[in-house]
């Protein structure tokens, strides 16, 4: 992968940069500040880091002043070549923008811009799996030379791959592997592993089986005991709740029946009340008059009135006949001395016989008896014959009396018609004959409101209606007797309702069977019932102490049988778990010794390619190097010392020479047929001129295979760079009139209350 074009904006101190790369070596030249580290760190971005990644050194490295929606971006044109040689243009545009991040990775055979695809497309394209892997091998900053070690993990499985041709992430399988082994194989007491685990269990199960078989033969006889006594038990509950069932049954019996007696009483009152409800309706809506009774009774007066007046004017009018009105009469008050003396002797028959009755009487008028032979020898006091006697002749004087008062009353009657008469005498005949002619317009006028022909027409009308109307508050009465208050529009539906009940009790009875039918079946069952609850409370009381023997054999079988049945699971499970950690350890030493196998051949390419990087840019003063094969340490052969010593003791230059040469070897050993980018930020800046242009002729050497980024502020690497881009230094200068730095108090106040910032915005450090 060799990149021809690079456009930055919105990143740090470059809000819109546009650089042309040599597919060789490329030298970008600038001051301090001018963004050198900045382009690093962008290659960085859109070669490894995934563009939904919401890290927060993301917003740390947008441009300052820039707005809301400028987010850093980032886009790379690459060529590469395919297996056949022919060179394919690429590239990859990315926009950091958290989750709504945008991406585009094109390589010449197709396109796509899903996030996850695009990083396996990138580290297809360059070999590098990881930003880390990227900055700890290919990307080299002056200040992290020494950092090789930074993605360890990586770098073993990219060491892995390179030499068996595939990457199995044997770090995370190792990592697995061991912490499989330490959860197996702990001893400690508080936290113990799965095998220290399982043979404790497995102790204290087969002990416990132990001990419980000991107790089951107890237990057996126990439990034969409290199986008989439960059988007893059970028999008798199941006879007391057959009694009770039927005593409940008796019970509901004598409940429906006492309801359905109930139900029957009401439906025959509600059927009665239906039948003079219905005969109310009709005779209400069949009255024999049309007009109300109090209108009838007031019109049957009127008539009465005007007919008793036409008679007599008519009487008065008769002048023709001669009318004798002198009457004889009883004098004045004859009637009343006979009344009062029947009422004497009735009170004196009274007494006598009360005074017999309550024997008041002498003895020689109390013993005087009469036999009467026609009533077959019936003997009856005489104070009784005295009596009756008494009270026959009071009502003799009671009808004389009475008949003597009608005869006073026909006399004063006479005297009225009398009066009458002289009267009518008085007055004038025109005057009667107006008056009669007005009393028979009314009379007619009357008749011919209700249509009948007569008053006697009229008053036999209003006697029917009055015993019609008595009828319908006599049948009133009969209902409210019946039903009370009872809305009448209810009544249908009550019948019903009580007539359904009848016919649900009857079915309840039916279903009760016989002993619906058998008299006093309830009393003899209460006394069944209770002969059953003592035999069960016996029954009861021996199951109790029986299971109290069971309780106190605290041996059950099937607990000794679930030891068992753990104690063979915990074998099984301790045999497994130690076959499973001896294929473990197995599995890991294989993989240790693959490792180391892999290390060592990784390491010896290293120090193939570091002694001639070496040799060739010191001049030949260090010619031998020695990598480490476990953490990849490097020593070098000192010729001062005559012996090796770690790279760390020499000095700065000559460690920055070591660790490039490390890092280049790296690259050319772990990205295979990859050719990723190298990015140096000024590597050389310790070297002398002389070991700095051997260095440059190094990479130029290396060009040829990868493509050279070289970051640096000095120009003494120009002549022998394919291409060079020089960056325009920062220019902005703090002004005179800037006020002092603000305490930390007060500078949170300005801050809240929104004060004014610096008049120039300050450039971001490269």
């Amino acid at each position: 992968m060799r990149i021809t074009r690079l456009q930055v904006k919105n990143l740090r101190v470059h809000r819109d940069l546009d650089l042309a790369l040599d597919p060789g070596l490329t030298v970008i030249r600038g001051e301090n500040e001018s963004g050198k580290t900045t382009i690093q760190r962008a290659l960085e971005l859109a070669l490894t880091r995934r563009v939904t990644s919401s890290a927060s050194d993301l917003d740390g490295m947008r441009t300052w002043g820039s707005g809301d929606e400028d987010r850093p971006w980032v886009r790379l044109e690459f060529e590469q070549e395919d297996a056949e040689g022919s060179v394919l243009p690429g590239f990859v545009e990315k926009s950091f923008r958290g989750q709504r991040g945008t991406v585009t990775v094109d390589d010449g055979v197709g396109r796509t811009s899903d996030p996850g695809e695009a990083d396996v497309a990138l580290a297809e394209i360059t070999g590098i799996p990881s930003e880390a892997f990227f900055r700890s091998t290919a990307s080299v900053r002056h200040h992290e030379l020494d950092g090789i070690q930074r993605d360890e993990a990586a770098l073993r499985d990219r060491l892995q791959a390179s030499i068996s041709g595939a990457d199995r992430g044997t770090s995370r399988a190792r990592k697995r592997l061991e912490r499989a082994l330490f959860e197996l194989n702990t001893k400690g007491d508080k936290n113990p592993g799965r095998i220290k685990a399982t043979e404790l269990a497995l102790a204290q199960e087969a002990a416990a089986q132990r001990d419980g078989e000991a107790g089951l033969a107890q237990l057996e006889t126990d439990r034969n005991a409290l199986s008989d006594a439960r059988q007893r038990r059970a028999e008798a509950e199941a006879t007391l709740q057959e009694r009770r069932s039927m005593l409940e049954k008796a019970q509901m019996a004598e409940r429906l029946t006492a309801e359905r007696t109930a139900a029957h009483e009401r439906f025959e009152r509600y059927r009665s009340a239906v039948q003079v409800s219905d005969e109310i309706t009709a005779m209400e809506a069949d009255h024999p008059s049309r007009v109300p009774l109090p209108t009838l009774r007031e019109i049957v007066g009127k008539l009465r009135e005007a007919d008793v007046r036409i008679r007599e004017i008519n009487a008065a009018l008769a002048n023709e006949v001669h009318v004798d009105f002198e009457v004889r009469a009883p004098a004045p008050g004859t009637w009343r001395p006979t009344a009062i003396a029947a009422l004497v002797l009735i009170g004196l028959a009274v007494v006598i016989a009360g005074a017999q009755a309550l024997e008041l009487l002498p003895a020689q008028i109390a013993d005087v008896r009469i036999t009467f032979f026609g009533t077959g020898g019936t003997v009856i006091p005489g104070a009784y014959i005295v009596a009756g006697v008494l009270l026959v002749i009071a009502l003799v004087l009671g009808v004389a009396g009475r008949r003597q008062r009608v005869r006073a009353l026909d006399f004063r009657r006479a005297n009225k018609l009398r009066d009458a008469e002289i009267e009518r005498r008085l007055r004038g005949r025109s005057q009667l004959e107006q008056e009669l002619q007005m009393a028979e317009g009314m009379l007619h006028s009357q008749l011919a409101a209700i249509e009948l022909p007569d008053v006697p027409a009229v008053e036999e009308l209003a006697r029917r209606e009055e015993d019609h109307v008595g009828e319908i508050l006599r049948k009133r009465a009969q209902l409210e007797g019946l039903v009370g208050r009872e809305p009448v529009e209810t009544l249908p539906q009550l019948r019903d309702a009580a007539a359904a009940e009848i016919e649900q009790k009857t079915a309840a009875l039916e279903h009760l069977g016989p002993i619906a039918k058998e008299p006093r079946a309830r009393e003899r069952l209460e006394t069944e019932v209770g002969d059953a609850q003592r035999l069960t409370d016996h029954a009861r009381d021996d199951e109790a102490q029986a299971r109290a023997r069971v309780q106190q054999n605290t041996v059950d079988a099937e607990v000794v049988a679930s030891h068992a049945e753990r104690v063979a699971a915990l074998s099984d499970q301790l045999a497994q778990y130690q076959r499973r950690a001896r294929v473990y350890d197995t599995t890991l030493r294989a993989m240790e010794a693959a490792e180391t196998a892999t290390l060592r051949t990784a390491t010896r390419y290293l120090e193939r390619r570091m002694v001639g990087d070496l040799d060739r840019v010191t001049g030949g003063r260090y010619r031998r190097v020695a990598v480490d094969d476990t953490d990849l340490s490097v020593r070098i052969y000192a010729p001062e010392r005559g012996d090796w010593v770690d790279v760390t003791s020499l000095s700065q230059g000559t460690l920055d020479l070591v660790y490039l040469a490390a890092r280049i070897g790296l690259v050319r050993l772990v990205t295979g047929d990859r050719r990723p980018p190298l990015v140096l930020d000024d590597p050389f800046v310790t070297l002398d001129d002389t070991r700095a242009r051997r260095a440059l002729e190094l990479l130029r050497d290396i060009s040829r295979d990868f493509q050279v980024i070289y970051l640096t502020t000095s120009d003494r690497y120009d002549p022998a760079a394919d291409a060079v881009c020089v960056l325009k230094a920062p220019t902005a200068v703090t002004p005179d009139d800037v006020a002092d730095a603000p305490s930390a108090a007060s500078g949170a106040a300005s801050a809240g209350a929104g004060g004014a910032g610096p008049a120039t915005e300050p450039v971001p450090a490269a």
